[in-house]
């Protein structure tokens, strides 16, 4: 069972790919349209609330330090 902290993590982690997703979608930029699927699926298999943090820090960090 996961715990308060790791669903508000991917919720708002799921919330901020599908962004991304709109983002890479409109721009026609394949990073945030990659970050953003990834941002939105990987909460479902990540377990425990550091992880998901940091994990999703750093699939928001990358669109903005690789630039394709």
């Amino acid at each position: 069972m996961p715990t308060p902290a790791t669903l508000l993590w991917g919720m708002l982690f799921g919330a901020v790919g599908v962004g991304f997703f709109i983002y890479g979608k409109r721009q026609a930029r394949i990073m945030p349209l990659v970050c953003g699927i990834a941002l939105m699926v990987f909460p479902w298999f990540v377990s425990g609330a550091l992880p998901t943090f940091v994990i999703g820090l750093a699939l928001v960090a990358i669109p903005f330090v690789l630039r394709f």
